[in-house]
């Protein structure tokens, strides 16, 4: 693990997770660094920081949905990404999901495998805690699905999401997207710009 590479705390039910895996490629592109993908469980982070969903703390609020849909289309625009399509279903049980990911990393297509969950929550999403819809999706990405998701059923999968996550939080993690650039935490997608900076030396 390079321990200088900036590392990015994700959970596939995060849209803002979704758009600054958008956004990363370009800033790999510019920087010259990878980043490292870091699979988390958003929902045992919630449990542990006592935190809630932006769905939920944003509800009733008045003006500051309408704040955060402008910043995320100054996201958008700056980083040049496409904007999410909202998934019907949320909120999504990423379990699974994220158990697969890690299973994905042992099994060598994590990148594919990153692209394709992302592709089924947020391009064009589907029920993915569905277990069926789920094989069915990554199956017509590419992948074996069928293997993944079983391989996400072992213990040693599931205590590595679980340490993961733990991880996160005594690191200082309560949401995702976080960032790690050495110590340094970063929360949010907009706080991208402030990662590509420390690692471009700016």
């Amino acid at each position: 693990m390079n321990s200088t590479a900036p590392q990015f705390l994700f959970d596939f039910g995060s849209p803002n997770a979704f758009l600054s895996h958008e956004a990363i490629p370009a800033i790999e592109q510019r920087t010259g660094v990878k980043f490292e993908y870091v699979p988390i469980l958003l929902g045992g982070i919630f449990k542990s920081t006592n935190n809630k969903s932006p769905a939920e703390t944003l509800a009733g609020v008045k003006n500051k949905p309408a704040f955060m849909a402008l910043e995320t289309e100054r996201f958008v625009r700056r980083f040049k990404v496409k904007p999410y399509v909202w998934n019907p279903f949320f909120p999504v049980n990423t379990l699974n999901l994220m158990r697969a990911a890690v299973a994905a990393q042992i099994e060598g297509v994590f990148e594919r495998y990153v692209e394709a969950a992302f592709h089924h929550m947020w391009v064009e999403p589907k029920k993915m805690d569905d277990p069926e819809v789920a094989a069915k999706a990554l199956g017509a990405s590419g992948l074996d699905a069928a293997k993944l998701l079983t391989r996400a059923q072992e213990p040693e999968v599931k205590a590595k999401l679980i340490e993961n996550t733990q991880a996160a939080v005594e690191r200082g993690a309560f949401g995702s997207p976080t960032f790690f650039v050495g110590k340094e935490m970063f929360f949010g997608k907009e706080q991208l710009r402030e990662v590509e900076e420390l690692i471009s030396g700016k």
